[in-house]
């Protein structure tokens, strides 16, 4: 009878210390790095912040994400995704263009004028972009589990001298934003040239280009108003990002708290950003058109039509060019701007 005791005694202390070391385990704060390339005063970084506040709220304190702005955990963009990808970070959020042809069914998106409409909608553009990621996007992000894909304002250009008609941008030196935005403007007869962001505003100022494709918010990020007085609507061409995880940094997580991550990303994180970065657009526009002298000129309606004439040629060589590579390139467009 002793014996019986003591070896009930002994499993009575066995499952409660059990017990203890998974109410333990639970209770453990567990740290997510998430890197950007982007300065602190960006409404990304504004934008995740919150988001990243919100989550260890939820968590109850058990998941606490930490942000790495400007690049300061793992160098220039390029290096993001590849960063999540090797567990160097945890989640990354960067633009695909800085890695051009790595990402071609997602850089569809970064096509002149591709949108459904008249109006670029980016809220409504990440929504589907992040609808459409499973089936057609993740297979060219191997090695990353995606949270959401966002898409940028449409690039602008920035201008020394105005451009009322496309003729103006013959010989213009102009800083381009991305290769597709290259193809594009040099259809234009426009010169273009490389010019890192935050060099763009010297770049401007000493006369090295004439010229630089921003959205407004980037534009009053780098105060291109500072030095140039003209930008051109419409905007030409938006610009898919991602905010990507480590795929074994995920699976690692309790169930508990993975639910908590996919509740706070996909389609409703889309949404979230995308309405931030629209308020910050049109902010941004607004105050470099009231305070800082910035005029905006726009295209005639048949200047336009010819912007999209040679824009639908882009893309449909484009599309041509991956469904020859196997890509189902035609389906997603389809589907995309549906």
């Amino acid at each position: 009878m002793r014996a019986f005791g003591f070896i009930r005694a002994a499993a009575v202390v066995a499952v409660l210390a059990a017990a203890t070391f998974a109410g333990s385990a639970r209770a453990q704060t567990i740290e997510l790095k998430l890197s950007h390339f982007v300065p602190p005063q960006h409404a990304f970084h504004k934008w995740v912040t919150a988001w990243a506040e919100k989550i260890e709220k939820e968590s109850g304190g058990r998941l606490k994400i930490t942000i790495y702005p400007n690049g300061q955990l793992v160098g220039p963009p390029q290096r993001q995704l590849d960063a999540a990808r090797n567990g160097i970070t945890d989640i990354s959020w960067v633009l695909h263009g800085v890695t051009p042809g790595r990402y071609p069914m997602t850089e569809l998106a970064n096509l002149p004028f591709s949108w459904k409409g008249d109006n670029a909608d980016i809220v409504e553009m990440a929504k589907r972009m992040t609808e459409l990621a499973p089936k057609y996007l993740a297979a060219e992000h191997t090695g990353l589990k995606i949270l959401f894909m966002s898409m940028a304002n449409p690039v602008v250009a920035y201008t020394k001298t105005p451009i009322t008609k496309l003729e103006d941008f013959k010989g213009m030196k102009i800083r381009y934003a991305s290769a597709t935005n290259k193809v594009f403007l040099d259809a234009l007869g426009a010169t273009t040239l490389l010019v890192p962001p935050p060099d763009s505003q010297d770049a401007l100022a000493k006369g090295i280009i004439q010229g630089a494709m921003f959205p407004h918010e980037g534009g009053l990020a780098y105060d291109l108003a500072g030095v140039v007085h003209y930008s051109l609507d419409p905007g030409f061409a938006p610009a898919p990002f991602v905010m990507a995880m480590n795929p074994a940094k995920y699976d690692s997580l309790p169930p508990d708290l993975k639910a908590i991550l996919d509740k706070e990303s996909g389609v409703a994180a889309a949404e979230s950003f995308g309405k931030a970065w629209a308020a910050q657009e049109k902010f941004a526009r607004d105050l470099e058109t009231s305070k800082k002298g910035l005029t905006i000129n726009t295209l005639s309606a048949g200047d336009i039509a010819k912007l999209k004439e040679i824009a639908k040629k882009q893309t449909d060589e484009e599309v041509a060019k991956l469904e020859k590579d196997g890509k189902p390139a035609k389906a997603f467009m389809a589907e995309y701007l549906k």
